[in-house]
């Protein structure tokens, strides 16, 4: 038996950290993802190697059907912990796939560098999620937390607008192919920020976060319907502001880039992996000579 589940990357463009409060947030998924193979085992226990987009492994190791049953940690390996933890709630959501097994060797293969931030564990979790027929937004909130946009984007191929309601999430497909994507482009910052430390941080920040909600719902929505360039990136500065505001931070473009002829729009946590740029002229060497070499364009980012 051998079965392969694949999850899509993701880049939230609006909505980051509000989201998390009921904010509608434009998610697009990307042409980047992860693969998950799983074949039979032995020893009761499973055989693990993940590959980075190079073809290095960048974890490999053996995790008995014991250790995540006990949810077993590990001090001195932090990924075997953690994937322990999401594979414990799996159990606990799906304990067939333990009890019915004598093991497993399993792979996983990502299609974007592990360091791009989009992505790693969202894709993995619902590849978990689809090999066991388990729910991904229960296993993501009982293993890593968050509000889910991730997972979604992982499981769907167009753009979409995702916010909670209840504590539920909610999807709706939409249509974004604005005419300037030629005018968009993605650039790696490589400066890692860790979710959950900007999630904490916002939580000690955050005031008056309904109206803030209620701002980025209108910001959101007119993004969707810009007919030009100058319209969308008056509204992308906006949000940025919005959330500078409550965020107590510069914007990314204030930080590196004040004299940068266009906009730059963090995506996701603040500071870290890519961010949105928008120019009237190729930007390439304009971040090259920043020390910022890897740039993509939309088309080759986007899924759609």
């Amino acid at each position: 038996m051998k079965k392969t589940f694949y999850s899509n990357g993701k880049l939230l463009i609006t909505g980051e950290y509000v989201v998390l409060d009921g904010a509608r947030a434009l998610a697009l998924p990307t042409k980047f993802g992860q693969n998950l193979t799983v074949e039979n085992g032995k020893n009761n226990q499973m055989d693990w190697k993940s590959f980075d987009k190079d073809g290095s492994i960048w974890f490999e190791d053996n995790i008995t059907f014991e250790s995540i049953i006990k949810k077993e940690s590990f001090s001195s390996d932090k990924i075997k912990t953690t994937l322990i933890e999401i594979l414990h709630e799996a159990y606990l959501l799906n304990p067939e796939f333990i009890e019915a097994s004598e093991g497993y060797t399993i792979t996983t293969e990502l299609t974007f560098p592990k360091l791009w931030g989009l992505g790693t564990s969202s894709t993995l979790i619902n590849n978990i999620a689809q090999w066991l027929d388990i729910d991904a937004f229960e296993l993501l909130r009982k293993s890593f937390g968050g509000s889910g946009y991730d997972i979604a984007c992982a499981q769907k191929d167009t753009p979409i607008l995702y916010w909670l309601q209840d504590d539920r999430p909610r999807i709706e497909e939409t249509v974004f192919n604005p005419d300037f994507t030629r005018n968009m482009y993605f650039v790696y910052l490589n400066r890692k920020q860790s979710s959950k430390a900007a999630i904490a941080s916002y939580y000690n920040k955050q005031n008056n976060i309904a109206e803030v909600s209620r701002k980025i719902d209108q910001i959101t929505e007119a993004l969707l319907k810009a007919e030009d360039l100058k319209t969308f990136a008056y509204l992308i500065e906006k949000h940025e502001m919005i959330l500078s505001d409550v965020l107590e931070m510069q914007t990314i473009q204030e930080t590196y880039f004040s004299d940068f002829k266009g906009v730059v729009k963090s995506l996701g946590a603040w500071g870290g992996d890519f961010v949105l740029v928008l120019s009237k002229n190729d930007p390439t060497d304009y971040f090259k000579e920043k020390g910022f070499p890897t740039i993509l364009t939309y088309d080759e980012m986007i899924l759609k």
